[in-house]
């Protein structure tokens, strides 16, 4: 059986039953508490005239307010806090932004707890949480899709990639909606975090291909390499890769921690678009509403800062590399 305070009320029972002469076990049987309750309360909150359960009550709030394990978030932190679980900010987000900006801080297991109380009470912060999943994913099994011919293994991508020590290296995947049907084409830049998304209607290799080149064309001059999975919609990788003067690289097959950053983007995704969605009646506001939260989120991989500052910042001085270089 779980613990509860004593409440004001039972104090003021306690104090009656004391004074009436009963012993302190049959006061606890009487009001249904464990004996040691009322010893530890008599002689806790106890004065100079006695035990006075108006004394005791505040004093036991004292205790409270004093106690680490009281309440530690501040109402502006904690709205602050609902406004941005309400926009798909994660916990730690919350913290660490609050911390990096000198805001008054609080750690995020503390909101994790505070959220938790609030689903017991019926509340609905949780729903905003990234992880609701009951089930891991289950990783291998044959493969069923194909070979696409003239791939280029991850082998061979060139070390500095892995080591996310230059910009310009992107990873692709698709997002399916219900049905196995409509998905959507995303990519992200490995240094910065930076989301792109379109939406497509079939999983074609050429819808998936005229999609990655057009949200990636407008940064053609510093995308160096492309790596995916190898599903069968990246067929058209040469066609992608000369569209953007890049190269393109396949992982290994049920290997996706090779694309670990694109495979998190994709479950951030998934805060905006479930995976029991049908993607039929998915608009370009959606898309755009995703992208924009997802990439002016505060990363803890990036100091706390947000994807759009570090790219935007890395995109500028890209350019104005190429433009010395000609």
């Amino acid at each position: 059986m779980n613990y509860t305070h004593l409440t004001q009320d039972e104090r003021y029972q306690i104090s009656v039953l004391h004074k009436a002469g009963h012993k302190q076990d049959a006061i606890a049987k009487l009001i249904g508490r464990n004996k040691s309750s009322i010893s530890r309360e008599m002689q806790r909150n106890h004065g100079q005239r006695g035990y006075r359960p108006k004394q005791a009550q505040a004093l036991y709030k004292a205790r409270k307010h004093a106690c680490k394990n009281g309440p530690r978030i501040a109402d502006e932190t904690w709205a602050f806090a609902q406004v941005k679980l309400a926009e798909r900010w994660s916990p730690e987000q919350i913290s660490g932004y609050l911390k990096a900006n000198d805001l008054p801080s609080v750690s995020h297991e503390t909101l994790y707890q505070r959220i938790y109380a609030d689903k017991r009470a019926g509340g609905t912060l949780h729903s905003h949480l990234r992880c609701q999943k009951l089930r891991k994913k289950r990783y291998g099994g044959r493969e069923r899709r194909g070979t696409i011919p003239n791939q280029v293994s991850i082998d061979q991508r060139p070390a500095i990639v892995a080591e996310r020590a230059r910009f310009g290296d992107w990873e692709g995947d698709l997002v399916i909606g219900a049905g196995q049907s409509q998905a959507l084409v995303t990519l992200n830049e490995r240094t910065s975090r930076y989301t792109l998304i379109a939406h497509v209607p079939f999983k074609t290799a050429r819808l998936v291909s005229d999609a990655m080149i057009s949200l990636l064309t407008p940064f053609a001059a510093c995308v160096h390499t492309l790596t995916t999975d190898n599903g069968r919609e990246f067929a058209q990788h040469e066609r992608i890769a000369a569209s953007l003067d890049s190269k393109h690289f396949f992982a290994h097959p049920y290997a996706s921690w090779e694309r670990g950053a694109n495979e998190n983007m994709n479950g951030l995704i998934r805060q905006f678009f479930p995976k029991k969605m049908g993607f039929e009646n998915i608009s370009s506001q959606d898309v755009e509403f995703a992208m924009n939260s997802l990439n002016h989120r505060p990363r803890k991989c990036l100091g706390f800062k947000t994807p759009h500052e570090v790219f935007w910042k890395q995109l500028h001085s890209c350019h104005k590399s190429v433009a010395l270089q000609t």
